[in-house]
């Protein structure tokens, strides 16, 4: 019976969380406003992350350490698009979109939700549909670069 490969883990340090929303920054925001500080937290119940961006903050939980990489990259991207654009509309998606597993990390996000089950709501009711979100998706540039947002 072949050995199942295991992915890397996310590192649980609050220096590789800030090392990795920074390769994040550079890659799906055009390099322009990294946060203040990131680090875990444990006291998380109701939500994958905050952020507050009028001092450039981000708490992650640590729930997502287990998680696969990918979808931690996407929470990351989620917590660091709100530091250009405070609310979700559709500004925010555009810049969060970016990600190109964004779909399937709240697919991901939303089944372990449901099968836990945990009092984590979706992630909000103004959230793009699937639909949207996959159709924002196909609009990024084959070549892998971003197009830029105002």
């Amino acid at each position: 019976m072949a050995r199942e490969q295991k992915l890397p883990r996310p590192a649980r340090s609050d220096a590789a969380l800030a090392k990795r929303a920074g390769e994040l920054v550079d890659t799906y925001l055009d390099g322009r406003r990294y946060p203040s500080s990131i680090r875990w937290v444990s006291t998380m119940r109701t939500r994958w992350a905050s952020c507050t961006p009028s001092d450039g903050t981000i708490r992650m939980s640590v729930r997502l350490a287990s998680m696969p990489p990918w979808v931690l990259d996407y929470v990351l991207v989620h917590e660091l698009a709100h530091l250009r654009v405070a609310g979700h509309d559709e500004r925010f998606w555009a810049l969060v979109n970016r990600y190109p597993r964004c779909e399937r990390a709240r697919g991901y996000l939303d089944g372990v939700s449901a099968a836990a089950p945990l009092p984590i709501a979706p992630d909000l009711e103004d959230d793009m549909s699937d639909d949207d979100c996959a159709a924002a998706a196909d609009q990024r540039p084959a070549n892998g670069s971003s197009s830029s947002v105002a």
